[in-house]
Formats: structure tokens, sequence, C-alpha cells
């Protein structure tokens, strides 16, 4: 309760010394009660969803399970503290949205609740509709945790708790403005990270309370879960904020109060990594999270100060300059969502395959260069001035989805990562206590899994997507904003990895295909992408006009022909990474042949071994 309060004393005196915070942003003052409204129903929900998901990461992977996937006592414990959690959140998310709009439209809230005032509003704004997804996400987390009776179940609610923290982050004031994209970006780290420390921390005093003698292994695993938190919120925060302030700006109140958040967030952050009092942990956190609300009220210093541009508002940054060679070798703009991903999947594979060689055990090389290569088609295309000129002409998006869709998986799933894992991560403890190895097993054989990895959703996502995304009014519509780019990136990478792995993958398989007709998915995709690059080239309409033509880049030259380069090198490009799987499918055909080959061999020689010993056994009695 203290934590709460100290929490919420400090967001509504940033509130009451803010002062007028809506003119400097051309909008109209809503009055004092739908601020300080919006300000305590915005803290409320962020609490609520930190106590969902950081319960369920809590359940999941810091309570100890059962063999099985059957929740423990403490488990089961933390997922209904989180069901409860969840009920909050989705009455607060549901509450938010009158609130976001009235605060979009600079009316009052009780005007806002009329459905001839709040519908139009919303279909206007972008942040009443975000705060209606997270109530979504809200109700089937809710559903879930109150269910949840087995472990991949606590583990589905907490990846749809996760993701509802996101869409207010993507639409708030950190996604307009110079520098956007770094900072929507640093944010999609920052939340769930300090979400879950915050929630995971409010867990662990619950099972306190309950009884002080908690397993070592519990606090173990929740101390290797607060740093990381610790590590990402700290580092993610103050960069999200330093975009939004801009160095001219942090002398005034933003600079200030950020350095207070980041401030106290450290403390939080010393105190937990020493694993000492944990209640002083919670104020800290509480602290902390009331002065992340307040920066959302108070308006950022690079609004005011550096007005942004067209293109710095559809992209955060300026594309003024005309691409050339030199500009998109050297040009690098870090993506602060898949660089961090590229270093952590380098780094842990690594790792792994450092265990397995300590311990005497061998790992091909070819694996580890085909792993890094991979992720270096997905830093470069994303960070260097590749993924900076990209969103400028639809020849370069094509570049850059090509490369995530076809080129990286098909180099990833060559380096067998989930083999990797299965080999180098620990096995569960004291017998009957699942370790990081059961959890990668387990989550390799469930259900979704099993859906997304069957042959025909796995082309269907692959081939289908282009078709769907291309020939209708979603790629514009995407393109607008930077989330919903991200997303994009993401369904390239992540449908080019289900479908190279059910093909050529090194790592087995929830369905496993024989080879034949792995060959036949493989040939029977093909042509889609063909067929899609003759299309791009002949089609006499620009696909996504609208947001070219806002993003106005002049040296792009004519749309149509642009686009017709794009068609070419979708139609040219597909060819080689199609080519590089048929040559990896027939080449581990052929020495899986040979394998068995050998394996009959050696069952075929034990058998003529048996048959010379029973003849000889038979000749010696007759002797």
């Amino acid at each position: 309760m203290a934590s709460a309060v100290a929490g919420l004393a400090l967001l509504l005196l940033v509130v009451g010394l803010a002062g007028d915070v809506y003119t400097p942003l051309g909008n109209a003052d809503p009055g004092a009660p739908t601020t300080y409204g919006f300000a305590v129903v915005r803290l409320v929900a962020d609490a609520a969803a930190a106590g969902c998901c950081g319960g369920l990461v809590f359940a999941a992977f810091v309570a100890p399970g059962r063999r099985g996937g059957a929740l423990s006592a403490d488990a089961f414990a933390a997922t209904r503290l989180a069901a409860g959690c969840a009920v909050c959140w989705l009455g607060a998310a549901l509450v938010a949205v009158p609130f976001s709009a009235a605060v979009a439209a600079g009316l009052p809230v009780s005007r806002t609740l009329r459905p001839e005032v709040l519908l139009p509003t919303m279909s206007a704004t972008e942040e009443p509709k975000a705060w209606l997804c997270t109530a979504v996400a809200a109700a089937l987390a809710t559903a879930l945790a109150f269910s949840a009776m087995t472990w991949r179940t606590v583990v589905s609610a907490a990846v749809l708790a996760v993701v509802g923290l996101l869409p207010p982050v993507v639409t708030g004031r950190v996604s307009v403005g110079a520098g956007h994209d770094l900072a929507t970006n640093a944010m999609l780290w920052h939340v769930p990270a300090a979400s879950v420390w915050l929630g995971a921390l409010i867990a662990l005093l619950a099972r306190l309370r309950r009884d002080t003698a908690i397993p070592d292994l519990v606090l173990l695993r929740y101390r290797r879960l607060s740093r990381w938190c610790f590590v990402t919120a700290a580092v993610s925060g103050p960069v999200a904020g330093l975009v939004l302030a801009r160095p001219d700006g942090l002398l005034g109140g933003y600079g200030l109060l950020l350095a207070v958040q980041t401030a106290v967030l450290v403390a939080a952050g010393t105190t937990a990594w020493r694993g000492r009092r944990p209640a002083a942990e919670l104020v800290l956190l509480a602290l902390s999270a009331g002065a992340s609300v307040a920066l959302t009220v108070l308006v950022p210093p690079g609004f005011v100060n550096h007005p942004a541009t067209v293109q710095e508002t559809l992209l955060g940054y300026g594309l003024e300059a005309p691409r050339t060679v030199a500009r998109l070798v050297l040009d690098w703009r870090p993506d602060l969502l898949f660089a961090p991903v590229v270093v952590l999947a380098v780094t842990g594979y690594l790792a792994g395959v450092r265990r397995l060689r300590r311990r005497g055990d061998h790992w091909p090389p070819g694996r580890v260069v085909a792993w890094i290569a991979g992720w270096a088609v997905v830093l470069v295309v994303t960070s260097s001035g590749i993924g900076v000129y990209a969103p400028g002409t639809f020849s370069l998006h094509m570049v850059t989805h090509m490369a995530l869709n076809m080129f990286a998986p098909v180099l990833l799933v060559l380096g067998a990562p989930v083999t990797l894992a299965l080999r180098a991560l620990p096995a569960g403890a004291h017998g009957e206590v699942p370790g990081a190895r059961d959890w990668v097993a387990a989550l390799v054989h469930a259900p979704v899994t099993r859906f997304f990895a069957h042959p025909a959703v796995a082309a269907v996502l692959f081939a289908g997507s282009f078709y769907a995304l291309y020939f209708s009014d979603l790629f514009g519509e995407a393109m607008l904003f930077h989330w919903a780019h991200q997303l994009m990136k993401v369904h390239f990478l992540v449908s080019g990895y289900l479908f190279a792995w059910v093909v050529i993958g090194a790592d087995r398989t929830p369905r496993r295909l024989p080879h034949l007709a792995r060959l036949g998915v493989l040939f029977a995709v093909m042509p889609f992408h063909a067929f899609f690059g003759v299309i791009v080239m002949s089609k006499q309409t620009v696909i996504g006009y609208t947001y070219y033509h806002y993003l106005d880049v002049w040296w792009a030259g004519d749309l149509l022909t642009d686009q017709r380069l794009g068609g070419g090198i979708a139609w040219a490009s597909g060819e080689i990474p199609m080519l590089v799987m048929v040559i990896a499918l027939l080449v581990r055909w052929a020495r899986d042949d040979e394998r068995r080959a050998r394996r009959a061999d050696r069952h075929g020689a034990g058998e003529l071994d048996a048959y010379n010993a029973m003849l000889a056994e038979l000749a010696a009695r007759r002797n």
C-alpha cells in the first residue's frame, strides 16, 4: 500500500506542477478532472498490467514447476494473483478508452462517454483504439490465467499479457516527431522489462507473506530475472527520454523528471542486485512507475524546440540526401528493436557452443558460420544505410523484404539453434523440477508450434502474405506507422524462418516430413514468388501511393518505374535462396540415406555374426 501511495503522490505532484501541457502541442485543454483522471487511470492500468505480466512470468519461469507441465503450489498461487491483476487491468483499460479520446479531442471526459462523440474520436485518433486493443488482450489473458492448470497455458497467457502492454506505447508521444523510430523501439524494450520486474517482485512478496522460507532456486531465478529486467530498463528508458528531450531540453522540468526516474530505477536495481530488502525495492519501483506515467503527461522538449518535418513525422528522420552506394554502406542508424536481438542471439549461440566444447562435445563450425551470417544479414538490412533508405523507395524496401524473408531465414535454420539449446542448456534441478532445456522442448512441441510448423500453414504464411500485403491497402496503411512497419519486418523474418525450418531445417520439427514431401512443398511454393514479381512489374498503379506521396522523396524518381524495379528484384532475388534450399535439402537427403545405409550395414553385420556363431555352435555339438 505504501508503495502505491508513493507512486500516486509523485504522479499527482508532477501533474499539478506541469501547468499547460496542451497549448504547446496545439491541442485544447480537456480540463483538470480529465487530465488528473487519465493520469490516475493510466497508473492503475500500468500497475495492474505489471502485476499480471510479472505474476505470469513468475509462475512460468521462477516458481519451480513439476515434470509433465503441471503447476506447483507456488506457480498456481502466482497465476491466481496475476488473474486478479488482469481483471483490474481490463477495467482500467476500458476506462482509459474514453479518457484518451477526451484528451485527444480536448473535451471533458463526460462528453466523450456519449457514443456520437466517442466513436468519431476513436476513428480519428490512435490512442483510444490502442487502449481498446489492450483491453482485448487483458480479457484474453484473464480467461487464460483463471483457467490455467498447466505450464503451457501460463506461458500463453504471459505472451498475451506482454503483447497487451504495447499498443498504448507505440501510439503514445514516443511515436511522433523526429527520432520517434529510436524512442519507440527503445520503449518496446523498456515497458515489458519494467512491468515484468515489478510484477515478479509483487509475486515474490506475496510468496513471502505466505511463507518466509523460500527455496534457494526461487530466489536465484528471481535475481537473474530482475537483473536482466533492470539492465534492459535502465538502458532503454534513458535512451527514449534523451531522444524526446534532446540535449538542449534536459535542463527543464522534463529533463529533471527523467533524471529522477532514472536514479530511482538505478536505486531499485542496486537493491535487487544485492538481493536485500524487497519491500524497499517495491517502493522504488512504484516511484519509478509514477514518474514514467508523469513523463507521458509532460510535453517532450524536442516537440517544441525541434518541429518535425513531414519525413521526420513519418520515419523519425529525413531523407534529404540522395541515396548513393557510399551512403547505403556507411549511413548507419541502429534499429533498436532488431539490433539488440542480433547481439543477444549471436552471443547466446556462441555461449552454447563454448559450453559444448568445454565438456568435449563437437559442434560443426559450418552451423556457427550460418547462424552468424544470418543475423548479419538482419543487422545490415535493418540498421545500415540500406535499412535507413528502404522506407524511401519501393525497390529498396523490396531488398529488405527479400533479405528478411528468404536470405536470412535460410542461413538461420542451418544453424540448428534448437538442437544447440537442447544440448547446451541445463536440465531441471532436483529431479522433478523442469529447467531451461525442458522449457525449450515443451515450447517446440506445443500445439501452437505444431500448428504453425504444419507445411500447409508455413507455406501459406510464406508465399500468401506477399499477395495479401502488397495487393491490398495493407502495405500503404502499415508504412504510415512505425509500429506497423516494424511488425511487417518481424512477420517477414518469422514466416520465412518457419518455412525454411519445415523444408530444410537442421532442427527436428514437430511434424517430420519425408524428404520427398519437403521437396514437393518447396517446388509448390517456388512459382508464387516468380508470379508475384511479374505481377508487380506489370502493375499500372503505384502500391502505397498515399504513403510515398506524403514522403515526397525528390531523388526517388518516377514511383511506377521504381516499383517495377522492385518487382524485378523480387523476381530475381527469390531464385537464389530457393536454389540454396533445394541444394541444402538434397544434401541433407543424401546424408540421411547414407546414415541409414551405415546403420543397416551395422545391423546386417551383427545378424551375420550371430548367424555364423550359431553355425559354429551347431558344428561344435556335432563333433
